[in-house]
């Protein structure tokens, strides 16, 4: 009786130990899975990128290396984006616009194409273009509205906000670049988010004399959240700080205080009026949106 209870003791035991092991497979495949490893070496090659020498010269091996890391930055952000726009296709597909989902889709090409240029740049200051993605959060779908709502508030958080943002911040990275090839390939990219910005305001220009009061009020409150993830977002990716040398601006790190800067201003200046002139409170909702910013940094708010 005790060899048969040890018997059992011991089925049991392993097949816990097998379900253990299971789950501890299961876990490592979904975590390998979320951390898809991007390398766009061939496609670096293919752009053919090249920085001289003398284009070089005034770079110390940190400064080389804070352009490495921010270029491969610039890559991974650039390929994930393209995500972004498929599921804005969809959206304005549902939503019965056609003409804006095959912009869309074209938007796609635009991002991973963008991963590439960046990749090259990479590579041309002897970085490897390889990456493991972050773990990515899902597209906000917002259920809760119908379809054109629902568009309507990614088009407005990708393009009139993101989008708008970027042309202005590439736009002064390609003016401060030194190397003529970089130039051209910042050109290359502000003229395609130029495209991404505009497909987006059209489309408000469009809708925005059909909209009723309770959808305009609905998008003021979805304003609010927006103007509060670009802040959180733009402001984790430029740093408080100048970049390390004049020779390091040139050839693409961010002078981030002069960045954070121009982010304000692109919000306050350009941004803001222009939601305020297809009739949303984005006035409102900016300040609303810099009223939860300050609340979530004061120390009160700290754990």
């Amino acid at each position: 009786m005790n060899a048969n209870l040890d018997l059992a003791g011991a089925a049991r035991r392993a097949q816990l130990d097998l379900a253990d092991a299971a789950r501890r497979a299961h876990l490592d495949l979904a975590g390998a899975a979320r951390r898809a490893h991007l390398d766009l070496a061939g496609a670096a090659r293919r752009v053919g990128l090249t920085l001289t020498t003398a284009e070089l010269a005034g770079l110390d091996d940190h400064a080389r290396l804070s352009a490495i890391a921010t270029w491969r930055g610039r890559m991974i952000n650039e390929h994930v984006s393209a995500r972004v726009f498929a599921s804005l296709e969809r959206q304005l597909a549902r939503a019965g616009r056609p003409t804006d989902a095959r912009a869309a889709a074209r938007m796609v090409g635009d991002e991973h194409r963008h991963a590439e240029l960046c990749a090259a740049v990479v590579e041309a200051l002897g970085g490897a273009p390889a990456a493991e993605l972050p773990e990515l959060p899902a597209v906000p779908e917002h259920a809760d509205a119908d379809p054109l709502e629902a568009a309507l508030r990614n088009v407005l958080s990708i393009s009139c906000l993101s989008e708008t943002v970027a042309v202005a911040l590439i736009d002064a990275e390609r003016r401060a670049a030194g190397p003529p090839a970089l130039a051209t390939l910042l050109a290359q990219i502000v003229a395609d988010e130029v495209q991404h910005a505009r497909s987006g305001w059209r489309l408000l220009e469009d809708c925005a004399p059909r909209l009723g009061p309770d959808l305009r009020a609905r998008l003021d409150d979805y304003l609010v959240l927006a103007f509060a993830h670009l802040v959180e977002h733009e402001l984790a990716h430029l740093p408080a700080r100048p970049a390390p040398s004049p020779a390091a601006e040139a050839i693409g790190v961010c002078d981030g205080l002069g960045a954070r800067q121009l982010f304000f201003a692109t919000v306050e200046q350009i941004i803001v009026p222009g939601l305020q002139a297809h009739g949303l409170d984005a006035v409102g909702a900016w300040r609303a949106a810099q009223r939860i910013g300050a609340a979530a940094s004061s120390p009160a708010s700290a754990p």
